[in-house]
Formats: structure tokens, C-alpha cells, sequence
């Protein structure tokens, strides 16, 4: 019996991965371990990780029952590592005789924008790698990934309601980035008392909602918040006009032409942004 180990995280649910487990089995009996790293930023500090961990295991377990009701014996775990280092950590303890990865379509993966495909060519050695693109809008019901960013303005009742409203047009998963007010200090505990206000506030009306207090600058932040995960829209939060130095620094405009994004931009007065 060949046995396969299977990598992917938003994709693992995906139809073209699940074909692609399938035509393996097709050709020799297979045993097959799939493992679902959970995402997590190359900085800021993560609030309410529970709810990616939560959101993988929904994923994976769709993914584990559609090929054992094909016949295709299978486990599989939520892991707390990169893909790299999850695989590394796998080989160590047994090896497979093929690997395949699943990613989304070029430029809307994270893993594919890090290089994690040929990283783990590398870590692999001779065991053949299979890459296979998963493009979830092909077959519909994808959910998209909105980046939140917000700083002040985040617990204010505008940008609520409007991540509120989105959540109710079609399904979303929110990622909500508040830049720290001052990065000489280690600690922000305004930032993240705000944040996990919005965050309580979201998750309590059934809103799929995680976030973290990122680098000081908006634009960084969330440049690095693309980088992490695919993300397909945008909607950043301020105070208005001469108020906001983020206006000041044209980081909406900057952010439309950079990532090709749909931006929009949500303006909250300061005596409508609770401290």
C-alpha cells in the first residue's frame, strides 16, 4: 500500500485536490494522511487563534469524510506549524512515497507568493512532490477573506455595520489588523482592548472573525497581513480628513495600486470611535 501525504489548508476542501487524491487511488491502493496547517502571521500578535484552528478542522473533517465514502482510507490533522516545518516534522517519523500540495491559483496564495513549493522540494528530497492549484471560485461557495484594517476607528459603529453587511451580502471570513500606536513598546493594551471588543462583538453576531495588533505602519501591516493568506478584499478604517494621518500618507490609494484589490474605505468620526 502507497502511502500519500496530502498538504493543504484552505484548499484541503477543494474539488480538484479531492480528484487528484482520487485518480492516485485509482492506480494502487493508498493510505493517505492530510495535514491542514493552521495559518498564522509572520508578526503581530494573534487574537482569538481558535477560531483559524476551528475553521481548518471544519475543512479538513469535509475533506476526510468525501474520501472515505469513495473508499480511500485517510486521517488527518490540524497542525500548529508552517507547512514547512509540519512536513519536515512528519518525515521524521515517516516517510511517504508521494507528496501533494494544494495551493490557490497565482496571486492569491500566500504559500505560492513565500516560495513554500520549492521549500518543501527541498525538505522532501527524492519524494516526488505533486503541486495542484485549487480554485475554489470555479465550483462556487467560496468564502472570501476580508482584511479589516483599523486602528482607533476599530470598535467604532460605522465599520461594524459594514463588515456587518458584508457578512450578510455572501460568505466571509474577516481578518481585522490594528496597527500599533507606538512600536517602542512591547505591550499595546489599548490596542488589543479595542480589538477583541470589535472581535466579541463580531463573533457574537455569528460573524466568522479573528485579528492581531500589527506594525505600527497600516500599509505594512497589511502587506504583510496579503502575504500571510490569500486575501481578496480590503476595507480600512479612519477618522476623516485632516484627522487622519493615514489619509495624510494616501495609504487607501496606496493599498488599491499595490495589491489590485477592491478597497473600500469606511470613515468613523472620533466621537463615534470608542476608547
Amino acid at each position: 500500500m502507497r502511502r500519500l501525504l496530502v498538504v493543504a489548508n484552505e484548499t484541503v476542501a477543494g474539488r480538484q485536490l479531492i480528484e487528484a487524491i482520487e485518480r492516485h487511488a485509482e492506480h494502487a491502493p493508498l493510505a493517505v494522511t492530510v495535514l491542514s496547517p493552521v495559518n498564522q502571521p509572520s508578526g503581530g500578535y494573534v487574537v482569538y487563534e481558535d477560531t483559524r484552528r476551528a475553521a481548518a478542522g471544519r475543512r479538513l473533517e469535509k475533506t476526510l469524510t468525501e474520501l472515505r465514502g469513495a473508499g480511500v482510507p485517510v486521517h488527518g490533522f490540524v497542525v500548529d506549524a508552517g507547512p514547512v516545518d509540519a512536513v519536515r516534522d512528519h518525515l521524521a517519523h515517516e516517510r511517504p512515497d508521494e507528496i501533494i500540495v494544494a495551493t490557490h491559483p497565482q496571486p492569491r496564495s500566500g504559500w505560492m507568493r513565500r516560495n513554500v513549493i520549492e521549500q518543501l522540494r527541498r525538505v522532501a528530497g527524492d519524494i516526488p512532490i505533486e503541486h495542484v492549484i485549487v480554485d475554489l471560485t470555479r465550483h462556487g461557495g467560496a468564502e472570501a477573506n476580508v482584511l479589516v484594517v483599523a486602528n482607533e476607528t476599530v470598535v467604532g459603529e460605522p465599520l461594524l455595520a459594514r463588515i456587518k453587511e458584508r457578512a450578510a451580502r455572501s460568505p466571509a471570513s474577516f481578518l481585522l489588523v490594528s496597527p500599533q500606536s507606538d512600536p517602542s513598546q512591547s505591550d499595546h493594551p489599548e490596542a488589543e482592548r479595542r480589538l477583541r471588543r470589535a472581535l466579541a462583538e463580531l463573533r457574537g453576531a455569528g460573524i466568522d472573525a479573528h485579528g492581531q495588533v500589527a506594525h505600527p505602519d497600516p500599509f505594512t501591516a497589511a502587506a504583510q497581513a496579503i502575504s500571510d493568506e490569500r486575501i481578496d478584499e480590503i476595507i480600512i478604517s479612519t477618522f476623516p480628513g485632516e484627522r487622519s494621518g493615514w489619509l495624510k500618507r494616501d495609504v487607501v490609494g496606496r493599498l488599491q495600486r499595490e495589491f489590485k484589490l477592491p478597497v473600500e474605505h469606511v470613515v468613523v468620526e472620533p466621537q463615534r470611535a470608542e476608547v
